[in-house]
């Protein structure tokens, strides 16, 4: 699969990117990119939820009324969870919410989610993506020179760039993670994927199975 090659200034470099056909263009597995965006939302809830059962409640030991002869109900205790105020019956625990996912179904769902990006016409490659400094003046004028402006986008680095990441922080909209920090939920959530040329050759050693 070739993809032109475009330069920071948003303009043809004039040479074609091979994208492999392992990676950017199976038939997607939509379960396992269900699974592996439930997965990675799971993670990200706490789980620290909690409701005082009836043994953790602070209120008086004394019986309510006497036992017989008021023709009511035999009470013995005001952290029932029947009274208000009382213990909360089956209530919230702290807990895990995350779960298990076998490595070959994360990499097909990457892989099926790259598959779909690049089948969507989604997919930008770019030489590459430096600045010299935080600028985010200068980082909005390449993603309007890639013809992106008010669009959700997100850059693929091979490597870390301090510069470039501090310069994506304020511009609403765009994102910048390097290969090793790519999900299925980031791809799908991406809305156009700006990878650089370094970066295609390190997503398809990671998910290229040997």
């Amino acid at each position: 699969m070739k993809v032109n090659i475009v330069t920071q200034e948003g303009k043809d470099s004039g040479r074609k990117a091979t994208l492999s056909k392992e990676v950017y263009g199976i038939t997607p597995s939509d379960h396992a990119m269900y699974l592996d965006v439930k997965q990675y939302l799971a993670n990200q809830r706490q789980g620290t939820s909690k409701a005082k059962e009836r043994g953790e409640i602070s209120r008086t030991t004394k019986k309510l009324h006497k036992q017989k002869g008021t023709g009511g109900a035999r009470h013995g205790s005001m952290r029932s969870p029947l009274f208000r105020g009382g213990g909360t019956i089956f209530g919230p625990r702290p807990r895990s919410y995350s779960f298990k996912l076998n490595k070959k179904l994360k990499m097909l769902a990457r892989r099926s989610a790259l598959s779909t990006m690049a089948a969507d016409s989604h997919i930008i490659v770019m030489d590459k993506f430096s600045m010299d400094a935080p600028n985010t003046q200068g980082y909005s004028q390449v993603i309007s020179a890639l013809g992106l402006k008010g669009k959700k986008s997100m850059v693929v680095l091979a490597d870390q760039d301090k510069a470039v990441y501090l310069s994506s922080r304020n511009f609403e909209g765009s994102k910048v993670v390097t290969v090793s920090e790519l999900s299925t939920y980031a791809i799908l959530n991406a809305g156009t994927l700006i990878l650089t040329e370094g970066a295609i050759d390190k997503i398809e050693n990671s998910l290229i199975t040997k």
